[in-house]
């Protein structure tokens, strides 16, 4: 899969942002682990700033290594990454790493990826479906015949697309056009007027979105709680999307929550994994000022969720906390 190097300029912006916060930083460890690459997904996502705000911690507590992060295609792209040992440390949503762990084909893991390890589950992402006003859309049935962007292929937010779409009894097929982009571009479309509606997975207040809605009036469209029970996967929730999450958006929405989780690999130093775990849990207003969408990561939330093996380094942090025997 192409991988994409991450925008300089904007990593400084980030850096710079955070850089003003009092954070509790210490090195921990001298581990002998000489590189953290840090997997994220697109610019204009969640997983990229907050990357960008964990790898500043990870390199004040892990002085000998040398951090960096990298802007990808997301879940399905980030676990391929980790299994190859390409990348030590990543973010992904949990419906993917339980394909990954499972060897699901279709979802793009042709053998069951054995040398994951989980870190930390962190906050959920909102399935959200957003339209146009002009379109017409306000309900799942409206969708039928419209123009919509699903994600890139394989990422996390198209596997999200097709379970959620299929649920509410739409196939691909139904609609006139099927883009495959990242936010941002998927916005762009919806700017000129060349899509209908963009499905993306993502905190709530996505960078994305927010765009979309001070350029053009929107409609942020329900998934009722009856279709997110036909999904058939307990990894699926049913959530709101708050009002005035997004400009023009005055009421609750009802929609899909699933979690994300922070995944390294059996190949990662047990001593590097307890100070990454650590470290976050020390610095979570850091990560708030990153984006908002963090305000939902708790160490009470941390262990749950998962059937994949947790990391030795991220056990030890969690026996010491009292979250596992």
């Amino acid at each position: 899969m192409q991988s994409f190097k991450p925008s300089v300029r904007r990593r400084s912006l980030v850096l710079a942002a955070l850089g003003s916060g009092a954070l509790a930083y210490a090195p921990l460890v001298r581990a002998q682990q000489k590189f953290i690459n840090v997997l994220t997904g697109g610019q204009s996502g969640v997983y990229y700033p907050l990357g960008v705000a964990l790898s500043q911690i990870y390199g004040k507590v892990l002085p000998d290594a040398k951090v960096t992060v990298q802007s990808t295609k997301a879940s399905a792209e980030n676990l391929n990454l980790l299994q190859a040992g390409r990348g030590e440390i990543a973010l992904t949503l949990g419906d993917a790493l339980s394909d990954a762990w499972n060897g699901d084909k279709e979802a793009g893991f042709a053998t069951p990826l054995k040398k994951l390890r989980a870190v930390a589950g962190v906050y959920a992402n909102y399935i959200q479906i957003v339209a146009s006003a002009d379109s017409g859309i306000k309900t799942m049935a409206d969708l039928k015949g419209k123009r919509i962007s699903v994600g890139a292929p394989k990422s996390g937010t198209e596997l999200n697309a097709r379970a959620v779409l299929k649920a509410a009894g739409l196939a691909y097929s139904d609609f006139s056009k099927v883009e495959y982009l990242a936010f941002g571009e998927s916005v762009e479309l919806m700017k000129n007027r060349q899509l209908d509606v963009t499905l993306q997975s993502a905190g709530l207040g996505v960078a994305s979105i927010r765009d979309l809605a001070t350029a053009v009036n929107i409609v942020v469209v329900p998934i009722p709680a009856d279709i997110v029970a036909k999904v058939g996967d307990a990894a699926y929730q049913p959530a709101t999307i708050p009002a005035n999450t997004y400009t023009g958006q005055t009421a609750d929405v009802p929609t899909v929550a699933i979690k994300n989780f922070l995944v390294s690999h059996e190949g990662v130093s047990s001593d590097a994994v307890y100070a990454m775990t650590k470290s976050m849990f020390d610095n979570l207003p850091t990560l708030v000022a990153a984006h908002s969408a963090a305000k939902g990561i708790s160490k009470e939330g941390a262990v749950s969720g998962t059937s994949v093996t947790f990391h030795e380094g991220a056990q030890k942090y969690y026996r010491e906390v009292g979250l596992m025997k």
